[in-house]
This record gives structure tokens, C-alpha cells and sequence, in this order.
């Protein structure tokens, strides 16, 4: 790998690798090959002796943190030798007190001794450098550190203890196998003989392509299980939106009254049901006004139903469905919806059901209707149930160990499907197997880009740019 990171070993970063907030114990991180004697200019033994250089790797010492003669705080100092730490640098790890202004104190004199601030994820960047771990582990840390539920955790911990490397390695053997063959043939096609190769690669070709399908198959759920589904709610004015979504948060964060349109702008938030994770956006009532403010909203509820993975439409059960009513429907056509048919508790002046709301969805399919009380809290269990049906067919636990969640991962594994793909091709009209090797080195290319044995610096410095700056 070229660029700017060939010299990156000439420098020993620092960075504080716990939150910066007031806390019983902070943890400064410090790597590169002169961590040891920058420390050691700032460090006192418990005898007040610079005794840092003869620490025993792998072990952790009580001591001082001094700014020349003056304490700044008690420590414990922790030392792991290259190669056998994370970055595989001289690593040393200060345990302080959690003060944010004894971190910076800290912070400031390693920086005076000699260190560098850390960029974000230049830890861990390093680590994926020096041959720690390659790019899918690199990608699952920052995934367990932001996991939002148990599948997420789940899924990240797989992918850092390998799931993923381990079958892109394995297709990529697979593929440099047949590549190799086919080179080796066509330089000394006295001993390696092609006939009847091109029905034995097809074979090959298609049972790749089927782990690829397999793979890309969990794409859309898996990055849905990971990351939450982003959930608008749309209704006419009072029909119970804001309701809902202070029901769902437990929190009063929408103003509910009976005037009609209180809601002007968009109010967003995250809530857990069970293991499912969505992203509430709540809307102004979708109606015609000549309130140019109340317009504005309207205008946002519609542009933000496009991009949503759901669609929660609430009815006033008490009300007629009117023509405000069938525009929202048309709005919900192509998205996932489920409709909730709000204030069941008024039985007595019930006006809409289950059956006079499906001839409405023509083109929306298979639309769970739930009779809810925003009132009572009634519905929401059976909203957790739809949901799960939804999207995940009933079951919101993992059913395999290999779910792809990360979209550049789906991206290159798409490429390589579509190589793949073109190998076939080539061999359905009988194409010289010269033009095998070239897709076959395409999608050998793109299952090394997963792991990071072939990519550039840019896309390197854009992963781990996301990280915190201490990680």
C-alpha cells in the first residue's frame, strides 16, 4: 500500500480512549516506537524513580503522572510490547482518574514530550496496517462500539472474530485456483491439458455465483437488523400521530392537543421494541392549508415518506375515509406500510375497519391494519408483530452466522456476482479462456477490497475517519 501512510510508524500518537466526560476512570492510549521514553519523561514509580523503561510487558504498575516536581494524578500504567498488542506498536495504556480537565493536563504533556494527537481510528488504522486484523475486523469494531441492539452485537462479533474474512478468503482461493490453472494452461499446454475445462468452470462459476446470491441475500435485512428501520408516521391532523409517538418513546415529546395541526415541523427519534430498533420521524397532519407554515410541514411529511423503510399510517377509526385520506394511501404506494386504526376505544362511533381500508390499498401490498388506542397504549404488541413479520419474517434473532450489514460490502459483492456472471457468459459462447481470466481477476479484485488486501489509501483514510478519535 502506497501513500501516506508509509511513514506513519515514525510517529507516537496519544488520544484519550474512554468518553471525555467526568467519570471514575479514563483511559489514555498511547502507540509507536517511542511510547516507552515519552512516557517515561512523565512518569513516576510509586518511589518516585522513572523506572517505566525496565516495566515488565503485560503487566500494569501503580504510579505518578508528573508535570516535573508536581503530581497531577495517580495512575495506573499498563505496557504491552510490540508485536503483541493491538496496533503491534509499544503500547501504553494510562488509567487516570476520569476528570476531563486531568485527561487534557495529561494529554498536554505527552504532547509537549513528543507525541502526536491521534487521528480518528488511527489505532485502530494501525492495527489494520501492521497485519493485526484485516478490513471487515477493522469495520466491526466501530460496529460493536455504535451496536444499537443484540443482532447488531451479535452479527459485529461474528464479523470480528472472522465470519466474513474467513469466506472471502475462501472464495478468493477458490478463484485464484482456476485463474492459476488457466494461465499455467495456456503457457505450457503440453502438461495442462483444457479439454472439457470450460464445462468443469461452469460448474465452478455456478456454485460461486450461488454463495454470492446467498450473501447478497441478507444484504437489505441485515443492514435493516443493524441499523433500525427509519419509520415516518402520517395521518391527517388529530388523528393520533403525536400520540403515537410519545406511546412508543414513554415520553411526552410531541405536543397533543385538540387543535388541528400542532405539528409544523418534524420531530424525530429512536425507540427499541424488543430487539427492533426504529427511527420515529413524526410529521405535520398531511391535509390542504393556506397556513403557509403548516404547508411547509405538510411539504416535509411528504418528502420524508419516500425515503423511509416504513410507512406507520394512522386513521381516526371515528372518521369517514375522505379524499385527504386516499392521497396519503397513494403517497404509501410502493413502501412497506402498516396502518393503525386509532381511538378503537370509542367503539360506539366507530366508522372504519379492517375491510373498508384494504380496497383502498390496491397497490400496496400485503398491509397489516391494527386497531390501536393511543388513549389506552392498546396495539402496541401487535405493532411489535407486524413489524417482525415485515421484515423479518417473524423472527428478529439471526438465523445464520454470516449477515452482510455493511453497504460497501454489498456494493463489492455485487461487482463480483456481475464478473462472475460475465465468466459464465463467456463460457455459454464458447469465448476463449482468455476472457475468463479477465472477470475472474475482476471479482478476485473486489472480494480483496472487502478485506483490504487490495484498496487504496483514500478508501482507507474514509473507514477510518468514521472512528472515534481514541479507537
Amino acid at each position: 500500500m502506497s501513500g501516506v501512510f508509509n511513514n506513519f510508524n515514525d510517529d507516537t500518537i496519544c488520544a484519550v480512549a474512554t468518553a471525555m466526560s467526568d467519570s471514575g476512570i479514563g483511559v489514555i492510549r498511547v502507540s509507536g516506537r517511542e511510547a516507552v521514553s515519552i512516557c517515561d519523561k512523565i512518569y513516576r514509580s510509586a518511589k518516585m524513580k522513572q523506572t517505566l523503561k525496565k516495566h515488565d510487558p503485560n503487566t500494569i504498575k501503580f504510579g505518578y503522572i508528573c508535570d516535573g516536581d508536581k503530581i497531577i494524578d495517580e495512575v495506573m500504567i499498563s505496557f504491552m510490547k510490540a508485536p503483541h498488542s493491538f496496533t503491534r506498536e509499544d503500547v501504553i495504556e494510562i488509567n487516570t482518574h476520569g476528570g476531563i480537565l486531568i485527561m487534557n493536563q495529561i494529554i498536554e504533556l505527552l504532547l509537549k514530550s513528543g507525541c502526536r494527537l491521534a487521528d480518528p481510528g488511527e489505532f485502530t488504522k494501525r492495527a489494520f496496517l501492521n497485519g493485526r486484523i484485516d478490513l471487515t475486523k477493522a469495520e466491526a469494531i466501530m460496529d460493536i462500539i455504535s451496536a444499537q441492539n443484540n443482532f447488531a452485537l451479535d452479527s459485529s462479533r461474528n464479523q470480528l472474530r472472522g465470519s466474513i474474512y474467513d469466506k472471502v478468503k475462501s472464495l478468493r482461493e477458490q478463484i485464484i485456483y482456476e485463474m492459476a490453472f488457466i494461465e499455467s494452461a495456456l503457457d505450457d499446454p503440453e502438461n495442462y491439458d483444457l479439454t472439457g475445462y470450460p464445462e468443469k468452470l461452469k460448474a465452478k462459476v455456478s456454485s460461486l455465483t450461488s454463495e454470492i446470491e446467498k450473501l447478497l441475500s441478507t444484504a437489505d435485512e441485515g443492514k435493516i437488523r443493524k441499523d433500525g428501520i427509519k419509520t415516518v408516521i402520517v395521518g391527517k391532523p388529530n388523528a393520533g400521530k403525536s400520540s403515537l409517538l410519545n406511546t412508543l418513546i414513554g415520553d411526552e415529546r410531541a405536543i397533543v392537543t385538540d387543535i388541528a395541526g400542532t405539528t409544523r415541523d418534524i420531530i424525530e427519534e429512536t425507540v427499541r421494541l424488543g430487539d427492533i430498533v426504529l427511527h420515529l420521524i413524526d410529521t405535520a397532519g398531511i391535509r390542504d392549508t393556506d397556513d403557509i407554515i403548516e404547508k411547509m410541514g405538510v411539504d416535509k411529511a411528504k418528502s420524508k415518506i419516500e425515503e423511509a423503510d416504513l410507512v406507520l399510517y394512522i386513521l381516526d377509526s371515528t372518521r369517514d375515509i375522505d379524499d385527504e385520506d386516499k392521497e396519503i394511501i397513494s403517497l404509501c404506494e410502493g413502501k412497506k406500510t402498516i396502518v393503525l386504526l386509532n381511538k378503537n376505544d370509542l367503539s360506539d362511533d366507530i366508522k372504519i375497519n379492517e375491510d373498508n381500508v384494504f380496497k383502498f390499498f390496491t397497490n400496496v401490498d400485503n398491509v397489516p391494519v391494527i386497531k390501536t388506542s393511543m388513549l389506552k397504549g392498546k396495539g402496541i404488541d401487535e405493532l411489535k408483530d407486524a413489524l417482525s413479520k415485515l421484515f423479518f419474517h417473524g423472527d428478529i434473532l439471526p438465523k445464520q452466522e454470516i449477515y452482510i450489514t455493511n453497504l460497501r460490502h454489498k456494493e463489492l459483492l455485487q461487482k463480483v456476482y456481475e464478473s462472475l456472471k460475465l465468466v459464465d457468459d463467456s463460457i455459454s459462447k464458447n469465448l476463449s479462456e482468455d476472457f475468463y481470466t479477465v472477470d475472474l481477476s475482476n471479482a478476485y479484485a473486489y472480494l480483496g477490497e472487502i478485506i483490504g488486501e487490495e484498496v487504496g489509501d483514500d478508501l482507507v483514510e474514509e473507514i477510518f475517519s468514521k472512528f472515534c478519535m481514541g479507537k
